[in-house]
């Protein structure tokens, strides 16, 4: 199963609130994102979203909890967009759709770190 989410704090004032000061918005979004590579799960965070890979619902939802309390504890505010692919009994799928789309466009792998 697939997560796609992102956690944003807001209600957070001060003069570095849109930044990455201290309590700003960048440093309580790492919160959560600390969170979820704690988690051991497979994830990829870009600039709007975080992507988790897991095996079940609980076990997925867990870490999305876990995040967002994370970010709670910080801002006294806190908005989560979600979005899920359940595909029972597939796993993998966070570098095997990307590599699916690649090969279509005909583009090599990206070499693995």
């Amino acid at each position: 199963m697939l997560f796609a989410f992102s956690i944003a704090p807001a209600g957070v004032t001060g003069p570095d609130s849109a930044g990455s000061g201290p309590d700003g918005v960048g440093d309580i979004v790492a919160d959560a994102v600390r969170v979820v590579r704690e988690s051991g799960l497979p994830n990829e965070t870009t600039a709007m979203f975080t992507t988790i890979e897991s095996e079940t619902w609980d076990e997925g939802m867990a870490v999305i909890k876990a995040a967002v309390e994370a970010v709670q504890a910080r801002a006294p505010r806190v908005s989560l967009v979600l979005k899920a692919d359940i595909r029972p009994g597939h796993s993998g799928q966070l570098t095997a759709k990307v590599e699916r789309v690649e090969h279509a466009l005909g583009t090599p792998p990206a070499p693995s770190a």
